[in-house]
């Protein structure tokens, strides 16, 4: 194949543009080479990417060189300006506005597509780069802007990392695990010492932490079972922090690679916890019978139920093509994090950001709370504006919140699913603002002027990341003076697990 950083936009303009060159018509050019006019167009427009045989081909027919059609950059302005405007497209902070795709046909005026990039590009800069005019207001965007960078790679990607599962699976045989059971407390141990580390539980790990590890005398402090709120937690922490070693992280420059790390750290642990091999010979025998659940891999791997269903979006896509979603929301219907790669619309601000946006109402996640047995799995078939999506959500009890983690799949896939033959039915019209979000005319004509409700605070969660400061630090939110203490007061005796 082409090299990986090629870019099919600027090969396919960079084609066209040496084709006509040449003077051929693109079917002249499929006799040259042997390829169909159609294939050949794709190709220009960017929906296919060549073979490096098939550019050599093209370039000996052109008269080119094979680098010549390689090369990274547009053949001209107009070129240069059509594939900005495709990736300016292509964006989550521009697909959150829902527009219409824009094709820059030759009617479309050199001096527009200027000013449409050009702006875009002033957007792009404020939220990666924004001026001084608010501290806390840039640390917010360069956070936003970070997750839902992380959020389309997520996507395109069908949540599945591969280079994270070769890492985990080769972490749990250096320690002779062959499965297919949970991995155990020994296990974690045992790998901590792979990794040259032992675990030392402790009551007093600073508030602003959920682990700390001493690279100098190779320990890593977790807090006592009891302090966790369970053992899954607790097993969750140690895998994360392994994870960090396993992947070689290293302190983040910016916010994109905490975020990035961050992910990958989750994802090895979930890796661990929940092997893929094990996780999809599970899942195919639950297919068979049409009776996938998240709670049988949260029973049978001993982890926590949004684990679980982490494990379920990174390898059902991947081994099974089902298309799938996952939302955590609390329970005022906020929404704190969220994948999908089945076309469902999640809420959203105009730069594309989806934490601290309301869900519908009317939607699985919001609904299980007005359930009769909230803490029963709730299942429902809504129909959208996107299309009808089946979805079971989980209402957790371990935490003072109670969020709300749902997984859901389009109507059509939900049949493999155990629940999916409830009755429960909801229609939702959002974004449309009629849907939920304004209140009824009557309710407006009878209280509207004579009701004046007080509103309750929100601590608007973007990605556990600061929004105090522009200069990023490498470890946001986390109390180095506390950190700091605390190894003073463990460095002259150090526990064991």
């Amino acid at each position: 194949m082409a090299p990986e950083t090629l870019d099919p936009l600027v090969f396919g303009h960079r084609l066209r543009h040496f084709r006509r060159l040449a003077g051929l018509t693109l079917e002249a050019l499929g006799q040259t080479v042997g390829r169909p006019p159609s294939y050949l167009s794709q190709l220009e427009n960017g929906h296919r990417e060549p073979r490096l045989s098939t550019v050599n081909q093209l370039a000996g027919a052109l008269g080119c060189r094979p680098a010549d059609l390689l090369a990274a950059t547009a053949p001209n302005r107009r070129a240069e300006l059509e594939v900005a405007l495709a990736h300016m497209q292509d964006d989550p902070r521009y697909q959150a506005l829902r527009l219409a795709y824009l094709r820059p046909s030759a009617r479309l005026d050199d001096v527009v597509l200027e000013h449409l990039v050009a702006l875009f590009e002033r957007v792009r800069e404020l939220s990666l780069h924004p001026s001084a005019g608010g501290l806390g207001e840039a640390g917010e965007r360069g956070a936003r802007a970070a997750n839902s960078a992380m959020r389309d790679e997520m996507r395109k990607r069908d949540n599945y990392f591969e280079e994270i599962e070769r890492a985990a699976s080769q972490a749990l045989a250096s320690i002779g695990y062959g499965g297919p059971g949970a991995v155990s407390e020994r296990h974690l141990t045992d790998l901590a010492a792979y990794f040259g580390f032992t675990i030392a539980r402790v009551q007093d790990l600073p508030a602003s932490t959920r682990s700390i590890s001493d690279l100098r005398h190779r320990v890593i402090y977790v807090p006592q079972r009891n302090l966790t709120g369970g053992m899954r937690t607790a097993r969750s922490v140690i895998a994360q922090t392994l994870g960090r070693f396993a992947l070689g992280h290293r302190d983040p420059a910016d916010f994109e690679a905490y975020v990035r790390q961050r992910v990958e750290a989750n994802y090895f642990a979930g890796a661990l916890l929940a092997p893929e091999r094990a996780v999809v010979r599970m899942l195919a025998d639950a297919k068979a019978r049409e009776d996938i659940s998240v709670e049988d891999l949260n029973e049978s791997f001993y982890i926590s139920y949004e684990m679980a269903a982490h494990r379920l979006t990174n390898l059902i896509t991947r081994h099974f093509d089902i298309p799938v979603h996952f939302t955590r929301s609390d329970p005022d219907g906020l929404l704190w994090k969220a994948y999908e790669n089945d076309g469902v619309l999640f809420p959203s601000d105009t730069d594309g950001t989806i934490e601290g946006q309301p869900l519908c109402r009317w939607w699985s996640s919001r609904q299980a709370f007005e359930s009769e047995d909230s803490y029963s799995l709730h299942y429902q078939y809504t129909e959208t504006v996107a299309g009808t999506y089946w979805c079971a959500t989980h209402l957790g009890v371990e935490q003072d919140r109670g969020d709300a983690v749902t997984v859901g799949t389009l109507s059509s896939a939900a049949h493999w699913f155990r629940g999916s033959d409830t009755s429960r039915q909801s229609v939702s019209r959002c974004p449309d603002p009629s849907c939920c979000r304004r209140p009824a005319t009557e309710a407006v004509r009878q209280w509207e002027g004579v009701a004046w409700p007080s509103a309750r605070d929100h601590s608007h969660f973007v990605s556990g990341l600061p929004t105090d400061t522009v200069v990023f630090s490498p470890h946001p939110g986390v109390d180095l003076t506390d950190v700091y203490s605390f190894l003073d007061r463990h460095s002259g005796g150090l526990g064991t697990t």
